[in-house]
């Protein structure tokens, strides 16, 4: 009976919290977590179809908002784990945009232009 008594008090404390599940504060950063869905999902897509500028807003809202998540009453370190995701995520894309640039502009041949191979003549005899 002593543990039941245990187990519903910090059910009833995690419900009444100030950022429990009666409140804003939790089902924000519940809902936040599609974003985290969304951009592992797009580690499938290939690096040229990327968007540079919805990668860095991705980024900044991560960063921006992790920062709020430890400055407000109470600290909401749900909402801090996901937009570190958030921001991870977007960090992770904007390196694979970065790196394909990087390689097309080390590359000999350009991203536009055909490789043609030309047979030996010792073939055609």
């Amino acid at each position: 009976m002593a543990a039941n008594a245990v187990v519903s008090s910090k059910f009833q404390k995690f419900m009444n919290h100030p950022a429990g599940p009666k409140t804003v504060h939790f089902w924000a950063p519940v809902m936040k977590w599609g974003l985290v869905i969304a951009g592992l999902s797009d580690l499938k897509r290939p690096p040229e179809s990327l968007s540079v500028s919805q990668t860095v807003a991705l980024t900044a809202t991560g960063l921006i908002w992790s920062r709020y998540s430890t400055q407000i009453i109470p600290v909401n370190y749900t909402l801090l784990s996901v937009n570190l995701f958030v921001a991870g995520t977007g960090l992770t894309q904007m390196y694979r945009i970065w790196n394909y640039r990087r390689s097309l502009n080390s590359s000999p041949i350009a991203p536009n232009e055909s490789v043609v191979i030309e047979k030996s003549s010792s073939q055609h005899k």
